[in-house]
């Protein structure tokens, strides 16, 4: 059974998703960090039983191929700096085709309560007596993180992991004090256009400029990028990757710790480990992932 929470009034089911044709009802589904494989059980079976799909931009194709064909899709676009269907207009639609008895999924890049918003949508709905479910997701942190072989905490390295997101309501540089140093792994979502600020930020709060950083470009897709580098060449090695796709960086020594996948990818550190534009095919799911490293 679905446990209630008093507060705030709706619910999350502990074994399958209790989201039935004709039932009425609205499940926040997160979609993962890229294609299909990285899809939990849950969310493939909320896919199978929906009427309707509001879903993101962020949705990897493969994702949305497993969506029924008798199933209504509705793109809504949400990612930063593109025109996306108003967060109003997102939610009337679901409460609107769950009064009609319609099965509804609201599809989310990554994990719905991490920077999804899907904590006001669940609200909302709950607010308009709509039964409301919530199916977790691999948040672009964990993808890009293994992916990178870089462990977000490590024995004797670091005991603490904080996700913050660059891309803030007006446009204010991200509170990024004690967050990152000795001991500590700092995790931003959406840096790749906030490199300066974010710099700044962390020399304001005396982190070294010596400090590792790894930019990670479309975490968990088939063309993911990597580039490693330190705080004070973070906005250079930014510049030279040149990202067009959602970019995430990892500030902490825990990118020193970085884990090699492959022999080759060894090798190939050691015998260039100066050359930016160096192309290292590194096994990380399937298929084999492009990875970049531009070094500061």
């Amino acid at each position: 059974m679905p446990e209630s929470f008093p507060s705030r009034n709706f619910a999350v089911s502990r074994s399958s998703v209790r989201l039935d044709r004709g039932a009425g009802a609205v499940c926040l589904v997160g979609a993962g960090a890229g294609e299909a494989g990285l899809l939990t059980l849950a969310a493939r079976e909320a896919l199978e039983k929906a009427d309707v799909v509001l879903f993101d931009d962020l949705v990897d194709r493969t994702v949305l191929d497993l969506i029924p064909a008798s199933a209504a899709r509705i793109a809504v676009g949400k990612r930063a700096g593109r025109a996306s269907t108003p967060q109003s207009e997102i939610i009337a639609t679901m409460i609107s085709a769950s009064r009609t008895g319609k099965s509804v999924v609201r599809l989310k890049g990554g994990d719905p309560l991490i920077f999804g918003r899907g904590g006001e949508e669940a609200q909302a709905l709950a607010d308009a007596g709509i039964e409301v479910h919530i199916v977790p997701g691999m948040t672009a942190a964990l993808a890009a993180a293994a992916a990178a072989g870089i462990p977000l905490t490590h024995r004797g390295v670091s005991t603490a992991v904080s996700f913050v997101t660059a891309s803030t309501r007006d446009g204010a540089p991200p509170n990024l004090a004690g967050l990152a140093g000795k001991g500590r792994t700092l995790v931003i979502y959406m840096g790749r256009d906030a490199s300066d600020a974010i710099v700044g930020a962390l020399q304001q709060d005396h982190v070294p400029g010596a400090m590792p950083v790894a930019v990670i470009e479309n975490a968990g897709r088939r063309h993911q990028r990597l580039g490693l580098t330190d705080l004070r060449s973070l906005a250079g090695t930014i510049e030279r990757m040149a990202p067009t796709g959602p970019t995430l960086l990892i500030v902490g020594e825990v990118v020193a710790a970085r884990v090699a996948f492959s022999s080759n990818a060894v090798a190939a550190r050691q015998a260039e480990p100066a050359t930016p534009a160096k192309q290292i095919r590194i096994p990380v799911y399937a298929p084999v992932a492009d990875f970049h490293f531009a070094h500061g």
